[in-house]
């Protein structure tokens, strides 16, 4: 669906490395060769802070398994007060319910090709997490993390082009253990007119880039798609200036109403499916 144009918009860093002479290399190089001649051994040093990109967004813990040997992949985590004030009570056993990632060019919202964006900010809202997105650098994306009765959600913005887009879901999806049926990825339907929303369930990319950028990155293509349609070009436009201007000014109050009905689509389909056994799942 229209060709996006190659590189990425994010800047961050990439993790340090260990060079030759840095004080964390002479001290693990110290401790393999063991106590000098003539020294007694000594404590090794405390290790170093966290660099920033190893700073979990919103200030949570990396999810760690669950004690349960039922169930290997239930996390238990440091709970967020934004979690606190859902009644989720401090170290309790969430389901991971998956990661839900906005397909678009982040340096290009509002168009119609980063309608799956603006998707997943109005679900952030409908999980009040609105306020929650970070910007987490280990997968170059905005992040926000929800829970919906019970299921833990990893929201997801790549930070990068569409084409790029599977480097950022992939990321994620190794970060959190999850796998490619574990996530849903939103994105723009030219082939659906502006307000017609599906749930495709895996399948081929369809000629979407960002789509086929997952499918690359995850090795898959099991993941569950909602389409969100934004129509053809009625004119000679093509479709690449198409898809990557903003809506109109009528179809842009239309495009409320339909980003209300694809995040509680999105959403209903998520908790059918994945919501834990004997608990019904809510819209958040």
């Amino acid at each position: 669906m229209g060709h996006s144009p190659g590189g990425t918009y994010c800047s961050c860093p990439l993790p340090h490395t260990l060079r030759a002479g840095t004080p964390l290399h002479r001290a693990d190089t110290a401790r393999a060769r063991g106590p000098s001649a003539g020294t007694s051994p000594s404590l090794p040093p405390a290790a170093p802070p966290a660099p920033p990109w190893l700073i979990a967004p919103l200030g949570l813990h990396r999810l760690q398994p669950g004690p349960g040997p039922a169930d290997p992949r239930r996390f238990t985590t440091a709970v967020a007060p934004a979690w606190a004030e859902r009644g989720v009570a401090s170290r309790t056993l969430l389901t991971p319910g998956g990661q839900v990632a906005g397909l678009g060019n982040y340096g290009l919202r509002g168009t119609r090709h980063s309608v799956g964006m603006e998707v997943l900010d109005r679900l952030a809202q409908q999980l009040a997490v609105a306020e929650g997105w970070r910007v987490d650098r280990r997968c170059c994306a905005d992040m926000a993390l929800a829970v919906a009765h019970g299921l833990e959600l990893v929201l997801l913005k790549p930070r990068r082009l569409m084409n790029l887009n599977g480097l950022s879901v992939a990321s994620a999806a190794d970060i959190y253990n999850l796998r490619p049926e574990d996530i849903y990825l939103v994105h723009d339907d030219l082939d659906k007119a502006l307000g017609k929303v599906a749930i495709k369930l895996g399948g081929s990319a369809r000629g979407h880039n960002g789509v086929r950028s997952c499918i690359s990155a995850l090795h898959s293509n099991e993941m569950t798609r909602l389409r969100v349609g934004i129509g053809r070009p009625e004119s000679e436009v093509t479709v690449s200036s198409y898809v990557l201007a903003p809506f109109h000014a009528v179809e842009r109050e239309r495009l409320e109403q339909v980003l209300a009905q694809a995040a509680t689509c999105l959403l209903e389909h998520i908790l059918r499916r994945r919501a834990p056994t004997g608990e019904p799942g809510d819209r958040g």
